[in-house]
C-alpha cells in the first residue's frame, strides 16, 4: 500500500481519496445513465404487460419493439457526429427530452392505434440511441483518467442493477396501477436523463468545423481504424453478441423446457448471469491487472460457457454457475474496454468511436436473433451451441493477436 504522504503535498490517486463517486459532476451523470438505462430496460416489460392486460396483442408488441430498435440504430450513428460536434451535454438534453416527449405519444396509442405507437417508439428509440456515445464521451470530460475505470464500473453496476432490480419492482407496481401510467413513469426517468447531466470540458472552440455528417461519419471509422486492438475487439465483440448472446436467448428457454422441464432454468440462468455481472463490476473497479486487454478478451471469451452448459443436460446448478461466471467476464471485458477507449480515442471523435461500438455490438444482434432458430432446426440443438461456443473463444483469442492488444493500447508511432 501507498505510504502517507503529507498534508501539502497534491492529493494522490489512491481509490480510497480520489473517487468519481465523489464528484458531483460524475453522480449525476451516473443517475442520469441509471435513469435512461431503467427507462430503457422498463419499456419492453411494460409493454409485455399490456399484452397480457389485453390493451396491445402480441403482433403489435413486436411492431413497436422493432420500431424502437430501428429508431436506435439510426441515431448512434447520428448521436456519434451530433456529441462531437456540439457539447455533449446538449445532445444528452435534446436526445433525452425526445424520448420523453415521445413517451405520452407512446401510452396514448394503448387501446387505439398500434401506428402511433410504433411511429412514438422510433422516437424513443432515437432519444435512446443518440444517449449512448454521448454519455460515454461525457464520462471521459467529466472525469480524469486516473478515475475512469471506476467510473466505467460504477456505470456499469447501476445498469446490472436495474436488470436485477427493476423487474419486481415494476411487476409490483403493476398490482396497483395500469401500462399507461408506468409508461408515464419511463417519461419522467427520462426527463431526469435529459437535464441532470452537469460539466464538460471540451470546449465549443475547441471542435473541428462542421463538414457534412457522411464525411464526420468517415472521419470516425478513420479514427477507430489507427486502433488496431479496437477493430479487433469490436470484431469479437460483435462475434459473441451477435452469436453466442443471440443462441443461449434463444435456445435458453427451449434447453428449460428439454432438458429440465421447468421454466425456473431460464429466471435463474439471468439472475445467475446479473449477480455475477454486478460481481465483475465491483472487481473491476478495484482491480487494474497487467495486460489488461487480454484479461478482458479472456473475460468476453468466458462467454463460451453459457451455450456449451446448454448444449446437454449437466445440471441446473451447473447452468446457473457457468451464467455467473459469464456475467462476470463481460464486465472484466466491458469496464477496460469503455476506459481504453476513453483513453486512447482522440477527444473530438470518441462520441463517434463510441457510436460505431454500439453500432456494430447491437446491429448485429438481430440478425443472429433471427437465424439461431433456423440454424437449430436444420442443424440440430445441440450443433448450434457447441458451434457457437467455438466462435465465441476463437473470436477473442484472434483479437488477441492485433497490435495493442494486450493493454488495450494503441502502438505509437516512431
Amino acid at each position: 500500500m501507498r505510504a502517507p504522504v503529507p498534508s501539502t503535498t497534491p492529493p494522490t490517486t489512491d481509490a480510497r481519496r480520489s473517487t468519481p463517486l465523489r464528484r458531483p459532476d460524475f453522480v449525476r451523470l451516473w443517475c442520469a445513465t441509471t435513469a435512461s438505462g431503467l427507462a430503457t430496460w422498463a419499456m419492453p416489460f411494460i409493454l409485455g404487460l399490456a399484452v397480457l392486460h389485453g390493451s396491445l396483442s402480441a403482433v403489435a408488441l413486436g411492431l413497436v419493439l422493432a420500431g424502437r430498435t430501428a429508431g436506435f440504430l439510426v441515431a448512434v450513428p447520428l448521436g456519434g457526429v451530433l456529441a462531437d460536434r456540439h457539447p455533449r451535454r446538449a445532445v444528452v438534453l435534446v436526445a433525452g427530452l425526445t424520448a420523453a416527449a415521445a413517451t405520452p405519444v407512446l401510452a396514448l396509442g394503448l387501446d387505439t392505434s398500434t401506428t402511433l405507437m410504433t411511429l412514438a417508439a422510433t422516437l424513443v428509440g432515437v432519444g435512446q440511441g443518440a444517449c449512448r456515445p454521448a454519455f460515454q464521451a461525457l464520462t471521459a470530460e467529466v472525469v480524469p483518467l486516473e478515475e475512469r475505470q471506476q467510473a466505467n464500473a460504477a456505470l456499469t453496476f447501476s445498469v446490472r442493477g436495474v436488470t436485477l432490480l427493476a423487474p419486481g419492482l415494476t411487476a409490483l407496481a403493476a398490482t396497483v396501477t395500469g401500462p399507461g401510467t408506468l409508461l408515464m413513469a419511463t417519461m419522467v426517468l427520462w426527463l431526469a436523463a435529459a437535464l441532470l447531466p452537469r460539466g464538460g470540458t471540451l470546449a465549443t472552440e475547441e471542435r473541428p468545423e462542421r463538414r457534412p455528417f457522411h464525411v464526420e461519419f468517415l472521419e470516425g471509422l478513420t479514427e477507430a481504424r489507427r486502433h488496431p486492438w479496437f477493430l479487433s475487439g469490436l470484431a469479437a465483440l460483435t462475434t459473441v453478441i451477435a452469436l453466442g448472446y443471440s443462441a443461449t436467448n434463444v435456445l435458453l428457454p427451449l434447453a428449460g423446457r428439454d432438458h429440465y422441464g421447468t421454466e425456473a432454468v431460464l429466471a435463474g440462468a439471468l439472475t445467475a448471469y446479473t449477480a455475477g455481472a454486478l460481481v465483475g463490476a465491483l472487481l473491476m473497479s478495484r482491480w487494474r491487472p497487467r495486460a489488461q486487454g487480454l484479461w478482458a478478451l479472456f473475460g468476453l471469451g468466458l462467454y463460451a460457457l453459457a451455450p456449451l452448459s446448454l448444449a446437454f443436460p449437466v445440471g441446473a446448478v451447473v447452468v446457473f454457475a457457468a451464467y455467473a461466471v459469464v456475467g462476470l467476464g463481460v464486465e472484466l471485458f466491458n469496464v477496460p474496454w469503455f476506459t481504453a477507449a476513453q483513453r486512447e480515442v482522440a477527444p473530438d471523435k470518441l462520441a463517434r468511436v463510441s457510436a460505431l461500438d454500439f453500432l456494430f455490438a447491437y446491429g448485429f444482434a438481430p440478425v443472429g436473433l433471427a437465424l439461431i432458430a433456423p440454424a437449430a432446426q436444420a442443424f440440430g440443438f445441440e450443433a448450434v451451441l457447441l458451434a457457437c461456443a467455438l466462435l465465441c473463444v476463437l473470436a477473442p483469442a484472434l483479437a488477441a493477436l492485433a497490435p495493442g492488444a494486450r493493454d488495450f493500447r494503441t502502438p505509437r508511432s516512431p
